[in-house]
């Protein structure tokens, strides 16, 4: 087995191997393996003191932060209150020093009263209880030997939880799922409960041992569950369910949010109650010995556990997967389904789909049909929203520097934080200058400084007086900005140089249409902002006011390109004419998109390179080519609006997950390439084969490979609309 060993975060401690309850559906006693019967009915004191130093010994050598411990059976409550105390002290006392102990009892309730909820209280014990319904449901399986109902001893005990003294130790409600059973009446039941968390589980069962189909449809649990989402997503979502909160996850691009979905690796080991250490519970489904690993807590570590090949093959994410699922578009969701599940007696053991394959393909559609309009970000298909989530990540960015600084900003950042509050209240300014691309460059290169604990990130962070003052400015804010300055020219974001400053503050403050300058006694005055003076360079705007031509913001040079120097008057009036010339030839061939492109790229660079660049900067920055004629620099226009913004869009919500887990052909090159490349391939070309409509190549490329990425399983809902959205642009020819 290849990659990293994957540490136990949880593990199952089973303090008591019998039940009180004779459920029919329970893989413990009514499936293959029946090892319970040769185990000790209660876990001894020996086997809880070697399980807490492995665990604690395993935390150590790790570094785990937390790790979570779920007391099981069996029924754990038959432990009784003397031996789950000894259970909570032992891993208290031991794992202490090492990490966060979160301990959880999964019970069917029937034991619980006070002094099981008190002693839970006291050790943080939070307890999960199984209830498969209204009493109709539950009484389907979950009944006593002699047959006799549970479910008024399982109510009385989820009252107990909602008491208002106990309501802290509430993890929800685990249900099996019976597609016999009425899927709203179930619904129902649980939800009006109040828990904090329903569970729903499909029951356990592989292919030699299917699940009842009682109308034989393929379909019928993923039918029965998307029954209960309609329920649950008209109520407006009232409880989290897991395994509904799971798939919306990852087909937003997240993680897996339970076992028994996606392709997470497992970190799960079971300890019974004589000291053995098994593979995940639930393979008692399979075949007796399923999972048995050979190992104890006695002589063995929990790394030893976890490089059991058993194991291992569960902590293989995509590559522990059937052929059959690795080629599937919605396996990033299912994830193969439960482990278990995959189980064949023909030679082919666990390499298979899930024997509920037709109902997790059902359901993860079903789930993203009906919400993929609303969960898509609203980025995708309005500019104006892009714009506006690109801004508030701008301001969170600058939120996480104030945080992050934790006071080692000194006095000149605290000046600096205060005075942007009261530059925001009197004006628009502060807006203006975090609009502006390299902005969000300094913030990121700042963060990144702190990150790696540099001595120079405070000093770098304190730069937040030059966009304070320059905020200042434009928005004539009559207040004096302190700047420390270095000494050298001093840059104030999106207005201009000013030179000759010695090293030390600087204090900047408004005028009519410029800004004073005071320094040492000295002081220089810049009447206004866009005249240039021996002193004072501005940035252009020779576009009436416009889009900026920045060749001074020291932040520009991110480019793959270098980008120029300060470009002469005659340099800058040259280009700007070449621009406007291909901005007139961007606004005959492709209106739409010439229009989109001028209201957001409000910051040109000139770089030295041939090709546009789209550097590590906020939405709006694009490196332009300072040669080329008209033609060109369009071409270059459009090529680089186009990458501007679909970096703009990953900034802001996840079109793809795992990128680089699959590789896919594309039809401009030999090689294949990973989704990302794919897709920015596509949406490039789908732009440019408007701009060309006699080049049938573009068209021909963006077509084929979106024909590819419509069965790619990395795509999220919002990358699929995005998908369909490239898709009606080549189809109209959208310019």
């Amino acid at each position: 087995m290849t990659g990293p060993l994957v540490p136990f975060r949880e593990i199952v401690l089973k303090v008591h191997s019998r039940c009180d309850l004779a459920c029919d559906h329970c893989y413990v006693y009514e499936h293959a393996d029946q090892s319970w019967r040769t185990r000790p009915k209660a876990i001894s004191d020996e086997a809880i003191s070697w399980t807490a130093l492995r665990l604690a010994e395993h935390a150590k050598e790790h570094a785990l932060p937390s790790v979570t411990v779920i007391l099981h059976g069996g029924e754990p409550l038959l432990a009784g209150p003397a031996r789950l105390r000894r259970v909570c002290e032992e891993l208290t006392r031991t794992l202490g020093p090492h990490t966060a102990l979160d301990l959880r009892i999964h019970t069917n309730g029937l034991q619980l009263g006070p002094r099981y909820l008190d002693l839970f209280a006291e050790y943080g014990v939070r307890v999960g209880i199984s209830l498969d319904g209204d009493k109709a449901a539950n009484d389907r399986h979950r009944r006593f030997a002699d047959g006799r109902s549970s479910h008024p001893l399982v109510l009385r005990a989820v009252g107990l939880l909602r008491q208002e003294r106990y309501r802290h130790l509430d993890l929800g409600l685990l249900c099996t799922i019976d597609v016999a059973n009425d899927p709203v009446a179930v619904y129902d039941a649980l939800a009006a409960l109040e828990p904090p968390r329903i569970d729903f589980l499909l029951p356990h069962a592989t292919w030699q041992n299917p699940p009842p189909r009682p109308d034989g449809s393929p379909t019928a649990y993923a039918d029965w569950v998307l029954t209960v989402f309609d329920r649950w997503d008209r109520q407006g979502r009232p409880v989290p369910v897991r395994l509904f909160e799971s798939v919306l996850s990852t087909l937003s691009g997240g993680p897996s949010l339970t076992e028994s979905l996606g392709l997470a690796p497992t970190d799960l080991v079971v300890v019974e109650t004589d000291g053995t250490l098994e593979q995940v519970d639930s393979l008692k489904s399979a075949y007796d010995g399923a999972a048995a690993t050979g190992f104890d807590v006695y002589r063995h570590s929990f790394d030893e556990v976890a490089a059991h090949p058993g194991v291992r093959v569960r902590q293989l994410g995509l590559a522990g997967v059937s052929a059959t699922c690795r080629r599937c578009p919605v396996v990033r969701s299912c994830g193969g389904g439960l482990y278990t599940h995959r189980y064949r007696a023909d030679g082919t053991g666990f390499a298979n789909p899930s024997v509920y394959c037709a109902d997790l393909e059902a359901l993860v559609r079903g789930i993203e049909d009906r919400t993929a309009a609303r969960t898509a970000s609203p980025a995708v298909a309005d500019p104006a929203a892009l714009a506006a989530e690109q801004h508030d990540l701008t301001r969170v960015l600058l939120a996480e520097l104030h945080s992050r600084l934790d006071g080692r900003g000194g006095e000149p950042w605290d000046e600096a934080w205060e005075l942007a509050a009261a530059v925001e209240h009197r004006s628009d300014g502060l807006d203006e200058v975090l609009a502006h691309p390299y902005t969000r460059t300094w913030l990121l290169e700042s963060l990144d400084a702190l990150h790696e604990d540099r001595p120079t990130a405070p000093g770098l962070a304190r730069q937040l007086a030059r966009y304070v003052a320059a905020a200042a400015v434009r928005g004539r804010v009559d207040t004096p900005v302190r700047v420390p300055h270095p000494g050298g020219p001093l840059h104030l974001p999106t207005l201009g140089v000013l030179s000759g400053h010695a090293s030390g503050a600087v204090e900047v403050r408004p005028t009519a249409d410029g800004f004073v300058a005071r320094a040492g006694g000295a002081e220089q005055r810049v009447e206004r902002l866009d005249e240039e003076s021996p002193r004072w360079l501005p940035v252009r705007r020779p576009a009436g006011g416009g889009r900026a031509l920045d060749d001074l913001d020291p932040y520009r040079d991110r480019f793959a390109a270098p980008a120029t120097g300060r470009l002469t008057v005659a340099d800058a009036a040259d280009w700007s004419g070449r621009l406007e010339a291909a901005w007139r030839l961007l606004r005959d061939a492709v209106p739409g998109q010439a229009a989109e492109a001028a209201a957001h790229l409000t910051t040109l660079t000139p770089v030295t390179g041939t090709a546009p660049c789209v550097g590590r900067h906020g939405y709006g920055a694009l490196g332009l080519p300072l040669r080329g004629g008209a033609d060109e620099l369009a071409r270059a226009l459009l090529r680089g609006f186009r990458r501007a913004k679909l970096r703009a869009l990953c900034d802001v919500t996840d079109l793809y997950a795992q990128d680089g887990a699959w590789s896919h052909p594309a039809p401009w090159q030999q090689a294949p390439v990973p989704v990302s490349a794919l897709l920015a391939g596509a949406y490039e070309r789908a732009g440019l084969a408007a701009y060309e409509p006699g080049h049938l190549e573009h068209a021909a490329h963006a077509e084929r490979a979106l024909d590819r990425l419509d069965g790619a399983a990395e795509l999220t809902v919002s990358g699929k609309a995005l998908v369909a959205a490239l898709r009606e642009e080549l189809r109209h020819g959208h310019g």
